[in-house]
């Protein structure tokens, strides 16, 4: 071989390993100055600088795309347990296929779910298999592993390596959670509806990683204004990205009654007949629930329905007249003023009315929760009030469900498996003292309607502004004292819809304070710190605009 051919063999060599530079080369190839001449045994030095120009090119190329790859793990929320990065880059391609292990319908349910999130975008025709034979050719793998130890059934390891995605957990939800960690480490134009030209390339590392709390939670309220099924459907859809696995929805209040009662057909008929502002309302049939609920169910998430009682009534008032301990039907209400209703506590009608609502209801919802708010009931007496609380526990438990309720239900009689949710401070002491296991919810830090500051167009102020800032930078575990985190199920933000219409104006409050919310969450405490969150948000940007959100933009974020 001449020197020439060794040469080039060498520089071939230093551009794969992008491991090459001018004085490493000059010193491994012996060059010598004479009279100031650079010169190799006949080479010339014209063609010894074009090729280190387009070395060290390469070099800056690769490391440049290394390097931003690389800061989609960094720039992961919530934030996992354990990021390790590497060197490599995978690459998705077209002929890629998705193997699945065990071959089952739910195992293959989520393998569509993914090639279905990855074929949009690229345009490309990923198909779904059971696994055969060694990873290979860039395909993705996702493997159920019962004696994986990864805690809980959340829990998920990402391995990603040049030639191969692998995905595995104990259970098929951790399985979707990883896949919401895999799309968050693509390009953000795996979040667009059309077919984007854009390298979809992957920095190789691994992922370890499970969530912090049982319960992560948003709540919707369709009762102050009523939304579609397909509003719901979106709702879910954002909730799903940052791995939230509750969705309270909020059925029933004084402005409307929102969910079809077979055996009580007028509270829908009537009192689902109007809103906040005399709009004309609306309800879902029971066929239109399940939709949602079997929806949620195949995201993973866990619906959990609220009838709200003793207060905020008047829906169901004003469409059955034996109710009211008058036996008159007040007139519907399309206000947002609060704790002025009241079911009458003697009647029995009024428990066999509850009876039937949650055992129709609880039929409709395969999850092991019944929410019966229990806030806000200020036209109720404090030991009518207890008496009727301890009376929905019974019938809550008699249609096998656990009963859940805002904080003021603490003043009753509880079982040890209800569930506290925490919203207003002036109930802490009481929500400490039962020792049960509770939501935290706070108002003041929690609120999704509440404005962002003084210029936010949209929501209310009663608990105060949330900022983005001041929306992250709290724990549940050290609100209140005397509440440790042994005694917290989870986290839940609620948004209720007084001021809102439509499904910009609930996306524009959700985001992007449901981020932070969902890593409060799911991510380890001692690792949260708002300079370096709001540099991790401002990078969702762009994700956020290819899913098409409509986010408040604050100012606080520097966004990119």
């Amino acid at each position: 071989m001449s020197t020439e051919q060794n040469i080039l063999k060498q520089l071939k060599t230093n551009i794969q390993q992008s491991r090459f530079s001018v004085n490493q080369s000059i010193n491994k190839n012996r060059f010598y100055n004479l009279n100031g001449n650079f010169f190799k045994a006949g080479i010339p030095v014209i063609m010894l600088l074009i090729l280190f120009i387009i070395i060290n090119s390469c070099k800056s190329e690769i490391s440049e795309s290394s390097v931003s790859l690389k800061e989609n793990y960094r720039n992961l929320i919530p934030k996992p347990v354990s990021v390790i990065v590497s060197d490599g880059i995978y690459t998705l391609k077209n002929k890629v296929t998705i193997y699945v292990e065990p071959e089952n319908e739910e195992m293959m349910k989520l393998g569509i779910y993914l090639a279905e999130l990855l074929n949009t975008p690229t345009g490309f025709n990923i198909k779904v298999q059971s696994k055969s034979g060694k990873f290979r050719r860039g395909n993705i793998y996702l493997t159920l592993h019962k004696k994986d130890t990864l805690p809980g059934k959340e829990g998920y390891f990402l391995e990603v390596e040049k030639n191969y995605i692998h995905l595995v957990a104990k259970q098929p939800e951790g399985i979707f959670r990883g896949i919401q960690t895999l799309r968050q480490l693509f390009n953000p134009a795996i979040e667009q509806s059309t077919i984007q030209q854009v390298p979809w390339e992957i920095a190789t590392g691994k992922i370890t990683d499970y969530p912090r709390f049982e319960w992560r939670s948003a709540m919707l309220d369709v009762s102050r204004h009523f939304f579609s099924v397909n509003d719901v459907k979106r709702f879910i859809d954002l909730l799903t990205a940052y791995k939230i696995n509750r969705f309270h929805i909020h059925l029933a209040d004084d402005q409307g009654w929102r969910i079809q009662i077979n055996s009580w057909p007028n509270l829908t008929l009537h009192g689902g007949s109007t809103e906040v502002g005399g709009g004309k309302g609306g309800y879902y049939t029971q066929e239109e629930y399940s939709e949602i609920v079997n929806y949620a169910r195949e995201h993973y998430i866990t619906v959990v329905p609220e009838i709200d009682m003793p207060g905020h009534t008047n829906a169901a008032l004003a469409s059955y007249p034996e109710l009211n301990c008058n036996n008159t039907a007040p007139e519907l209400y399309t206000g947002m003023r609060v704790g002025f209703s009241s079911l009458c506590i003697h009647k029995e009608i009024t428990y066999k009315f509850l009876d039937d609502v949650i055992g129709e209801i609880a039929n409709l919802t395969p999850g092991p929760y019944f929410h019966i708010g229990g806030d806000e009931a200020h036209s109720t007496d404090k030991e009518d009030y207890i008496y009727f609380i301890n009376r929905v526990q019974e019938i809550v438990r008699s249609h096998n469900k656990l009963m859940v309720g805002w904080d003021e239900i603490s003043q009753a009689q509880l079982d040890s498996n209800t569930i506290l949710q925490h919203w207003n401070s002036s109930h802490e002491k009481l929500v400490i003292n039962r020792g049960l296991q509770v939501i935290m919810s706070p108002g003041h830090k929690m609120y999704l309607d509440m404005k962002y500051d003084s210029t936010t167009k949209l929501g209310l102020t009663w608990a105060g502004y949330i900022n983005v800032k001041d929306a992250y930078t709290w724990d549940p575990a050290t609100l209140i004292d005397g509440l440790g985190e042994k005694n917290i199920l989870g986290t839940e933000s609620p948004l209720w819809s007084e001021t809102l219409n439509t499904i910009k104006d609930i996306e524009y409050m959700t985001f992007p304070r449901l981020p932070g919310y969902a890593e409060i969450g799911w991510s380890p405490p001692g690792w949260r710190n708002w300079d370096e969150y709001k540099i991790r948000l401002s990078s969702h940007g762009p994700r956020f605009k290819a899913m098409e959100i409509n986010f408040h933009q604050s100012e606080m974020v520097d966004w990119q």
